[in-house]
């Protein structure tokens, strides 16, 4: 299951109101270390499959989720269960670190 993307516009339905666990990855364009775990993410989104959904929103194109959920540097990653944050990382890893993150978080 590739990286799911997302916008404010659909961050309720896709998230908040989502049957599983979803890892939002808050990123953009110019942001270097978002560029560098984009692949592990789509891996991961591979590996961990039905486990936790792993979603995309641009922070430029989408500025409300970030702010509503004090997104204040980039790549943040918050994962949400219940349809409520979780777990919470900030800045770029290598993806055995992402993976273990996310399993340790659900």
């Amino acid at each position: 299951m590739a990286t799911k993307k997302i916008t404010d516009s659909s961050f309720h339905s896709d998230v908040i109101a989502a049957e599983g666990p979803v890892l939002v990855d808050f990123w953009a364009e110019w942001c270097g270390p978002c560029k560098m775990i984009g692949p592990s993410l789509e891996e991961l989104s591979e590996e961990l499959g039905d486990k936790v959904t792993i979603a995309k929103i641009n922070i430029d194109e989408n500025p409300d989720a970030p702010a509503q959920y004090g997104v204040r540097g980039i790549p943040t990653m918050i994962l949400f269960k219940g349809g409520a944050p979780a777990a919470t990382k900030v800045g770029a890893a290598p993806k055995s670190q992402l993976k273990g993150w996310i399993e340790g978080a659900l």
